[in-house]
């Protein structure tokens, strides 16, 4: 990362300009202090406590080196469409059926293996600023950088960055547009299970779930839904807790006749640019199996997100801990 000091900028020190301006971690700065060439001026070493003059240019080697990388990430040439891309974020829109990252029995046919043969000629690491369950399609955000890394994981425990998801119901809600805030818990003996958790069980984390109706159908119902919090499996347990699980989500009770995935896909998503601090928003339109249950329009759907993600962060500006 390469930057021209200016008279704002001037006369602070290098640490108080990345501590204070840039929100560098303590951890990142030490990093920088102890590798070569980690902060220069004008090509220059210097310590953190040089005073920055108007004119420098000050370079810092935030970049991903070839001793970063994971010696296990096969780059896998995948169908991955990209979103968004640039030096510092690339979000995807993931498939239905695809993991996020290797595990076993998943070596080379995830997202990180895509992304590590699409950067390929880099060191690469994979960092995913938000997962999805193999079986969600829709936005996934990766950073490209530790730097860009830290930043979005920032924004994301600060609540700014925003999610709506498309989910496809058996059975309609009992209101219209509402609230689920139900506590959720892993179910003893299950890495992957969750349930509802009862008042002040053991390891219960709050979740809170708004959602909204779009369409109901005869056998299934169309909602938005936007995850105020981001507990394992929150969606999946909230929906079936009320008595309308997911389609296809056999897990939790959902019908499958119609779908082989849990209906679930990650449509918008919106957050500060971990580098310029700009909104970006991003729409993924629902794929092929989800658009045969849905009886919205690409167009119609389209529109409705863009109104509802309006309605959601005024929802979340004056309804986050109601």
């Amino acid at each position: 990362m390469t930057i021209q000091i200016d008279k704002t900028i001037a006369g602070k020190t290098i640490r108080e300009y990345l501590r204070e301006d840039l929100g560098y971690s303590v951890g990142m700065l030490k990093r920088l202090k102890f590798m070569e060439g980690g902060i220069t001026i004008n090509g220059a070493f210097v310590t953190v406590r040089y005073v920055l003059q108007e004119g420098d240019l000050l370079q810092l080697s935030t970049e991903d080196r070839e001793e970063d990388t994971c010696p296990y990430m096969i780059p896998v040439d995948l169908p991955v469409p990209i979103v968004y891309e640039d030096a510092y974020l690339t979000a995807v829109d993931k498939p239905p059926a695809m993991p996020a990252h290797p595990s076993s029995g998943h070596r080379l046919d995830t997202v990180a293996n895509a992304l590590a043969f699409r950067y390929a000629d880099t060191p690469f690491v994979f960092r995913p600023v938000n997962r999805l369950d193999r079986d969600t399609s829709g936005l996934m955000l990766t950073s490209r950088s530790r730097l860009a890394a830290f930043k979005m994981y920032q924004h994301m425990t600060t609540g700014k960055i925003r999610k709506l998801y498309i989910a496809i119901l058996c059975g309609t809600p009992k209101e219209t547009a509402g609230k689920i805030r139900l506590p959720v818990c892993r179910v003893p003996g299950s890495v992957i299970l969750r349930r509802v958790a009862a008042p002040g069980e053991a390891g219960a984390k709050d979740a809170c779930t708004l959602y909204r109706v779009l369409s109901v159908g005869e056998k299934y119902t169309v909602v938005i839904a936007a995850p105020l919090t981001g507990r394992t499996h929150q969606l999946r347990v909230h929906f079936s807790a009320v008595g309308c699980p997911i389609a296809g989500d056999t897990m939790y009770g959902g019908e499958a006749a119609d779908i082989g995935r849990h209906a679930l896909h990650a449509v918008y998503l919106s957050f500060p640019h971990p580098q310029s601090g700009n909104l970006i928003s991003l729409y993924a339109p629902l794929p092929a199996d989800m658009a045969a249950l849905c009886p919205l329009s690409e167009a119609a759907l389209k529109e409705t997100v863009q109104t509802e993600a309006l309605r959601y962060f005024a929802d979340i500006r004056t309804d986050d801990d109601t």
